[in-house]
């Protein structure tokens, strides 16, 4: 596992939070540098990890977890988005485990790397494919995308104010200019929206674009569904999350069984519920770990057991 790969946020009170069994059934959904599972495999005697990422350049940093004569026995791993999660599992010879763990967002190293397209500073082209391999990227949405579906993706996962008028500046530049750089993309956006608060403005509209080409709300929604019916009774549910849109669908759904944040209730008033809170707030990183690792700023932290 490559450190540098990837610094993993909230470290030892995320695995903490799994309330480690060393003969259970567990999976990182997103397996990345491999932070998390090696914490895990470390309190594991006769149980399992199984380790998911649908990024390639992740896959490669399994190579001396498998080597190591410790770890390889107790470990799985597939290349596969964690949409998938109940097939692969089922795959793997388990109906029920003991927890999941997944931290939400982009890794260091897909942000540092300047052809993954992640980052307005470093990148050279805006694809933000979370798997390489994957149809489409951010340029498709960029050139094809009509002016209103611009501004639904700008308006909803950008949050952005100014959707409107980004929307239109860009479906104007590509009538004469197929947008195929950051460069241009950023030009589009600094002419458009004029701000003292720039870096706010271009990380609204990366994560907007990111978001849509990785459908990551959905698969997320994906995920919190089947962790309800693969979780053994007792499991724990371990979720980093890093916006307030991924933080308020993984709110609503453990504390209310549903993605909306109502309560719903039987004919005698009970509520029906999934999850039990471990933590009825989110945890986050102290100010000791923001310090030495800035990407842990807006990390959040829910843990929840399956009733």
């Amino acid at each position: 596992m490559k450190r540098d790969y990837h610094i993993p946020v909230l470290l030892k009170k995320s695995v903490d939070g799994l309330n480690i069994d060393p003969k259970g059934i567990y999976v990182d959904v997103t397996f990345g540098g491999g932070g998390h599972s090696i914490e895990i495999l470390k309190k594991l005697t006769t149980g399992k990890l199984i380790a998911i990422d649908q990024d390639t350049d992740a896959e490669k940093n399994t190579k001396n977890i498998k080597s190591d004569k410790e770890y390889k026995n107790k470990f799985i791993f597939f290349h596969t988005n964690f949409k998938y999660l109940e097939n692969f599992i089922q795959y793997a010879g388990y109906e029920k485990v003991d927890g999941i763990i997944a931290d939400l967002g982009v890794s260091s190293h897909q942000f540092d790397e300047p052809t993954r397209g992640f980052s307005f500073m470093k990148s050279d082209i805006p694809d933000m494919r979370m798997n390489k391999d994957a149809k489409y990227s951010s340029l498709d949405i960029l050139n094809y995308y009509s002016e209103d579906e611009l501004f639904r993706i700008l308006r909803t996962y950008g949050e952005l104010k100014s959707a409107g008028k980004l929307s239109t500046a860009i479906t104007k530049y590509r009538k004469e200019t197929k947008i195929n750089e950051i460069e241009q993309l950023n030009k589009i956006i600094r002419e458009t929206i004029k701000t003292s608060k720039e870096y706010k403005i271009f990380a609204k509209v990366y994560q907007a674009l990111r978001i849509e080409t990785n459908k990551e709300l959905e698969v997320l929604k994906d995920l919190l569904k089947q962790s309800s019916i693969l979780l053994k009774k007792g499991g724990r549910l371990v979720i980093i999350s890093y916006h307030s849109l991924e933080d308020r669908i993984v709110k609503n759904y453990l504390k209310f069984n549903n993605f909306e944040g109502i309560r719903i209730t039987d004919f005698y008033g009970k509520q029906e519920k999934n999850f039990k809170e471990i933590t009825k707030k989110a945890i986050i990183p102290d100010n000791i770990e923001t310090e030495t690792n800035s990407r842990a700023r807006s990390a959040k932290l829910r843990i929840a057991e399956r009733i």
